[in-house]
């Protein structure tokens, strides 16, 4: 995958010293947070084969169906346990918005991962109680699905 500038998991961090080093297999994610926010900006540029790569093996799906069609905006890390560079467990929650045929969701998750042989791994979440569609159109003048403030079309939109 080809990407330049701020990497999607917004970390502040460009792609090529976040994200991408990992997404490209140059690194490994030390923390179950970095894989977190791998996969999240997998999921953004569409693709499945790191997905599956990253997904522990008692759970991973044999594919995973068509990534297009979602869009994926403002990925929020709500809490962390464990998952640090001395565990062998971790959980991550966070929140996202995805934008499905022109309807704005917010995805909360809590996102359990094991290391195993110093790489982590996926290994499945709990996809918390989600409130109806934010907003029944994204149009050019509604407010951005990241949670920027601005409207769509001065912000992702462009």
């Amino acid at each position: 995958m080809n990407h330049k500038g701020l990497c999607p998991c917004n970390s502040g961090n460009q792609y090529s010293n976040c994200c991408g080093p990992l997404i490209a297999g140059d690194e490994i994610a030390l923390t179950a947070e970095a894989l977190m926010r791998s996969r999240y900006t997998a999921y953004v540029l569409q693709d499945a084969s790191y997905l599956l790569d990253t997904w522990h093996f008692s759970k991973k799906p044999s594919t995973i169906g068509s990534l297009s069609g979602s869009e994926w905006y403002g990925l929020n890390i709500i809490n962390t346990e464990e998952g640090g560079k001395d565990h062998n467990r971790g959980i991550v929650e966070f929140k996202a918005s995805v934008v499905r045929p022109n309807k704005i969701w917010r995805h909360h998750e809590i996102s359990r991962f094991v290391k195993e042989d110093g790489k982590w791994f996926y290994i499945d979440g709990e996809l918390l109680e989600s409130p109806p569609p934010l907003s029944t159109k994204v149009g050019r003048n509604a407010p951005c699905p990241c949670g920027s403030g601005k409207k769509y079309k001065k912000c992702c939109g462009k």
